[in-house]
């Protein structure tokens, strides 16, 4: 089995780890900081929060009801507590005995695999822009960057890149797995 299909099917797994380390990240955020830039060019901190708390929302829809909306709901309160509760919610409603095989995703019939290792890569790149945003940058750990960079090229093919992420970044031959990912991403680790 390749390291694609490994982490294809290992995509629970991959979230949980990477929802862990966003978790950690979390922490990092104040009021202060919401105002901030992020990696993620032209964007607030608030901005990402309320894009990563969409992500997370439409991945739990996705456990709980085989399909994704699309939709962009209003997000009110303090975004960390909650991004927090939907990062948890999210994790219970996957691991459920009824998640589902397949989900419906705007009319793609995606495997569950597929869905949550891109939700993955999604929560662990965008909790590292937290990171930065606060000014404590965390790396990603080496593992899960390792898993991750092992499907990125299936997740971001660079025809989809414009508008998604920004032109991947050179990055010394010799630096780990998780600046590889990161400058894959178009981010400067």
């Amino acid at each position: 089995m390749t390291d694609e299909c490994a982490a294809l099917l290992g995509g629970l797994d991959l979230l949980e780890r990477a929802v862990g380390y966003t978790l950690g990240n979390l922490r990092l955020v104040s009021a202060a900081h919401l105002s901030r830039p992020t990696p993620c060019a032209g964007w607030t901190l608030a901005q990402l929060l309320a894009h990563l708390d969409d992500s997370l929302l439409a991945l739990h829809e996705a456990a709980d009801l085989g399909h994704v909306t699309l939709d962009v709901p209003e997000v009110a309160g303090d975004p960390v507590l909650g991004l927090r509760a939907r990062a948890t919610g999210l994790l219970a409603a996957w691991t459920a005995a009824e998640a589902p095989d397949r989900v419906d995703v705007g009319g793609a019939l995606l495997t569950s695999g597929i869905l949550t290792t891109a939700g993955a890569f999604e929560v662990a790149v965008h909790g590292w822009d937290v990171a930065q945003a606060c000014g404590s940058p965390r790396p990603l750990p080496e593992p899960l960057a390792e898993d991750l960079l092992a499907v990125a090229p299936l997740l971001l093919p660079e025809a989809d890149r414009p508008g998604r992420f920004a032109p991947a970044v050179p990055v010394p031959p010799f630096a780990g797995a998780s600046d590889h990912l990161l400058a894959f991403t178009g981010r400067r680790p």
